[in-house]
């Protein structure tokens, strides 16, 4: 009995401690405990934890992730299930020591946060673009209200001839001889061996010959093109390295 007596005191007495902790320590021995105390409690920790600068918005995150762009916080929620952060109001607030870590986690990949939100995106974009070649989407139409006149039917297409794969490897194969011979490697970064994107140009693109750009655009579009095509007959990845073999064979 005096065991219990005992145990009963130590958690009134660590109760008292945690009301203390928390603030609520003049209210009422039910009201201290209080889903809105609870929750007021909660908000002043948030509150003192970024002041101690526990915690940064989406805005700082690049004092944590070098080269951290704006929206990079939504991104690395959905893209690494980052997971240590909380709202005020509309505002993110991120865990600064984890997104420290996740930071030197990129680095050590030679990952650039900024880079890799800009070939998501490009990869997004041109995912639609190829939707818009391999897809049938005859039929198909956002509009809400329309009339189509009675004697209008058969007016129908099927997907053409898909390319052999040796067509398609051999396009490939030029496509990486004139990337070697014009040094298109100078403005243009390979991902995953198979996905090209132009590189940061647009703080020096006015002192690039229109002819070179245009060139080097067509270049990607081709390039991404028959490498999506390839694995779309194929159902595999080619893998390009942007290295001459001489150079390999040096290294």
């Amino acid at each position: 009995m005096a065991t219990q007596e005992k145990i009963l005191s130590e958690i009134k007495e660590l109760k008292n401690l945690i009301a203390k902790l928390i603030g609520t320590s003049d209210l009422g021995p039910i009201e201290q405990f209080s889903k809105e105390a609870l929750d007021k409690a909660a908000k002043e920790y948030q509150k003192l934890s970024i002041e101690r600068g526990e915690w940064v918005t989406g805005y700082d995150m690049d004092k944590c992730i070098k080269n951290a762009p704006y929206g990079a916080g939504k991104f690395i929620i959905e893209e690494f299930g980052f997971s240590n952060y909380f709202m005020r109001g509309k505002q993110h607030y991120f865990n600064k020591k984890d997104l420290t870590t996740l930071g030197k986690e990129l680095k050590e990949r030679h990952i650039d946060l900024r880079r890799y939100m800009e070939l998501k995106q490009d990869q997004k974009m041109f995912e639609k673009y190829i939707a818009t070649i391999l897809e049938n989407k005859t039929g198909k139409s956002k509009r809400k209200s329309f009339k189509i006149p009675l004697d209008l039917v058969d007016i129908s297409t099927t997907p053409p001839k898909m390319p052999s794969p040796e067509v398609l490897k051999s396009e490939l194969e030029i496509l990486k001889n004139d990337f070697f011979e014009n040094k298109m490697g100078e403005y243009i970064d390979i991902y995953k061996g198979n996905y090209a994107m132009i590189k940061r140009i647009y703080w020096i693109q006015k002192y690039i010959d229109p002819v070179i750009k245009r060139r080097l655009k067509k270049w990607i579009d081709e390039f991404n093109l028959v490498n999506r095509l390839i694995e779309e007959v194929t159902k595999k990845k080619e893998n390009f390295i942007p290295i001459p073999e001489s150079e390999m064979i040096q290294l």
